[in-house]
């Protein structure tokens, strides 16, 4: 799932930067985290705008 990712990636962000020292990495890490943050939050604003959506048409 896409917060498994999202946990997964943020702990190699973490020890990216505790251990390591190549910044480049570090940077690809976090774009690629911000990224999928971004799709999860997406992906909740819609489910919700659809949610919202059938709650006003189911109370008609």
């Amino acid at each position: 799932m896409l917060d498994e990712e999202i946990l997964e990636l943020r702990r190699k962000l973490d020890e990216s930067i505790t251990k390591e020292k190549n910044y480049d990495k570090t940077y690809r890490l976090s774009i690629e985290l911000d990224k999928l943050i971004t799709k999860y939050y997406s992906k909740k604003l819609t489910k919700s705008k659809s949610v919202d959506i059938w709650k006003k048409t189911s109370n008609k």
